[in-house]
């Protein structure tokens, strides 16, 4: 499954990478959304460390969108995933590689978005920045997890092209949340509580949709075959 996994966690990164077209429009989409939003602080204000963490997240959440509908179009283009489904190899190890994938790319254009918000909007890090980076490693990681899951339900039908962010954002609020909370906090936000709960609320979410996708990966892949 391990051999599989990176085989096809290769294949997106050298494929995606090398054509550069699916990761520059999604660095292009997060950094208009970046740019939009300081437009409504007036000159010499201040966005609030909540409100920067939210376009934050939601650039990274609209990135994400398109990465993932990026990532499950190869096969659909090549009529690739037959091959992938007769694959002796579990087929579980298509949506982990490809999670895998989403993650790395995720990661590429979040250290594009993190300077570009901490200038654009103002901001500037705080004594929490250690917890605001595990947060994000834990946010990212169920983004990519649900993503990869609901990137194989969005694919090989055209009347479903616009499936994976209708049900994507519902489902990602929890995660958001946690990782707004913990990143208002690394800009320097106050807050009595702590990130403990909200890293506690990542994990959780973590866990639940690495279990779904394990689970329930191989009929919603299956299923248009």
């Amino acid at each position: 499954m391990l051999r599989l996994t990176w085989a096809v966690a290769r294949k997106d990164l050298a494929l995606t990478l090398a054509r550069g077209s699916g990761l520059v429009q999604a660095l292009l989409l997060g950094l208009l959304l970046l740019f939009v939003f300081s437009l409504s602080q007036g000159i010499g204000e201040r966005m609030s460390p909540q409100g920067a963490a939210a376009v934050f997240w939601l650039s990274s959440a609209f990135c994400q969108v398109l990465i993932f509908n990026q990532l499950y179009a190869l096969e659909e283009v090549n009529s690739a995933r037959l091959g992938l489904l007769l694959s002796p190899a579990p087929i579980q190890a298509v949506w982990l590689g490809k999670a895998v994938a989403g993650l790395a790319l995720l990661l590429l254009a979040q250290i594009v978005f993190l300077p570009a918000a901490v200038v654009f909007l103002s901001q500037s890090f705080g004594a929490a920045w250690p917890a605001g980076l595990a947060a994000l490693l834990l946010v990212d990681l169920g983004m990519c997890a649900l993503g990869s899951l609901l990137g194989a339900l969005a694919q090989g039908q055209a009347a479903r092209e616009s499936l994976l962010s209708i049900v994507l954002f519902p489902l990602l609020t929890p995660l958001l949340l946690a990782g707004i909370g913990v990143g208002a906090q690394a800009l320097g936000a106050a807050s009595p509580d702590g990130p403990d709960s909200w890293l506690a609320l990542a994990c959780a979410f973590d866990a639940v949709f690495l279990g779904a996708g394990l689970l329930l990966f191989a009929f919603i892949y299956a299923g248009d075959e």
